[in-house]
């Protein structure tokens, strides 16, 4: 079975290279799109996407160039030209999805993305295993491992956040602008996928996003006197006909697993009725990891193996409700302001390391966002976690 490899960084050439290891596996590589000024990097480039789409040897397009354009305009051209498609890029996944479904589905080909989420790990491999039987009601897990380098390493080496996001970058685990990272993003586009996934149902980019490009030492210092961690958490419950979803630093009592999910690695969780828990652990990105993801659905697609059941396409409505809990926030703003906004919910102050951090509970998830938000105009460093519930 041809293939043809759409970008050729990391990831594409992670795939080509595992690819061309196989051996009892009669798959192989025909084309390679890149730039035109990569051509001369391999016998098998070229930078015109019809060479590939006119090609009738080709079966399967596998996409690793990232980004919105000209990766949507790319994938969609693939399957109408009754092209399976392999995809790693949850940017644009998380926007299209949908679409990309439907067109493959009119056109008699599959659409496949192990890859986007998780990296390595067969995460929503194991999402559609757990549908089989029961309702997935919640799914939460550290999805991005750039920022878990440095919630880690700020612990480790008892640094300040722009150190070790400095670190990070030089490791090549951060990109030069790591905004989606350190702000939320490419977690919310994970789990919009998965969600969508899990609930069976178009869970929209619309949900809450608050990353980790406000946090200190303090923090860190703050929790560990807790005897907790903070991670930066994708979650998303639902309760039969709603559901919500939230990305959130949240706060880990030291004995949980969250707690001890070290470096660059990723954690992923889902609960269904007869199944439970399930965890699972993994390096959530890098080179070799992802690209085995993308090869798992080529191989799925040569073996004619069908992994995704077709969804029952639930209409669910937003409840904020279902999560809420303790929140603590730092702020320099005015106590006076502080108590007025949160009322009620407002618990007890402590003061650590010359910061204020203000208990808040109970308070669901979309408030606290909310009056986050608010208050952003007059601290605009300020910084907050959900501290987790103990597992009885």
């Amino acid at each position: 079975m041809k293939t043809a490899i759409l970008g050729y960084g990391t990831v594409g050439s992670g795939v080509g290279e595992i690819i061309d290891s196989l051996r009892d596996i009669n798959i192989e590589v025909a084309h390679i799109l890149e730039r035109t000024e990569n051509l001369h990097k391999h016998p098998l480039m070229c930078d015109d996407i019809n060479v590939i789409l006119n090609d009738d040897e080709v079966e399967v397009v596998v996409e690793t160039m990232g980004g919105i354009e000209p990766a949507h305009s790319f994938i969609m051209q693939a399957l109408q030209a009754k092209k399976h498609v392999v995809s790693a890029n949850k940017a644009v996944i998380a926007r299209y999805m949908e679409e990309f479904h439907a067109c493959a589905k009119e056109n008699g080909v599959r659409f496949l993305y192990e890859a986007s989420c998780g990296g390595g790990i067969p995460w929503l491999h194991n999402l559609y295993n757990a549908l089989r039987i029961d309702e997935i009601d919640e799914i939460h897990g550290i999805f991005n491992g750039t920022t878990n380098y440095i919630l880690d390493h700020m612990e480790k080496e008892q640094a300040q956040f722009d150190v070790i996001l400095h670190k990070a970058q030089e490791l090549g685990y951060a990109e030069s602008d790591p905004s989606a990272d350190i702000d939320g993003y490419d977690i919310q586009n994970k789990l919009r996928i998965s969600a969508s996934i899990a609930f069976e149902s178009n869970v929209p980019l619309t949900f809450p996003v608050f990353g980790i490009r406000n946090i200190c030492k303090s923090d860190i210092d703050y929790a560990k006197s807790l005897q907790k961690k903070i991670k930066l958490l994708a979650v998303a419950k639902r309760s039969q006909d709603r559901y919500y979803a939230a990305v959130e630093p949240t706060m880990y009592a030291e004995t949980q697993t969250e707690a001890s999910v070290a470096e660059n690695f990723n954690l992923t969780c889902l609960h269904g009725e007869t199944i439970g828990d399930l965890k699972f652990y993994g390096q959530g990105a890098g080179k070799l990891p992802t690209a085995n993801a993308v090869v798992q659905d080529i191989i799925d697609i040569y073996a004619g193996i069908d992994t995704q059941p077709v969804a029952k396409q639930k209409e669910l409505r937003v409840d904020a409700s279902l999560v809420s809990g303790t929140y603590i926030l730092r702020s320099n703003a005015d106590e006076a302001l502080i108590k007025e906004l949160f009322a009620d919910a407002y618990t007890k102050k402590d003061v650590f390391d010359n910061c204020n951090y203000y208990h808040i509970t109970p308070i669901s998830s979309y408030l606290m966002h909310q009056k986050a938000a608010e208050l952003m105009k007059t601290d605009g460093n300020l910084f907050f976690v959900h501290v987790a519930e103990v597992e009885a």
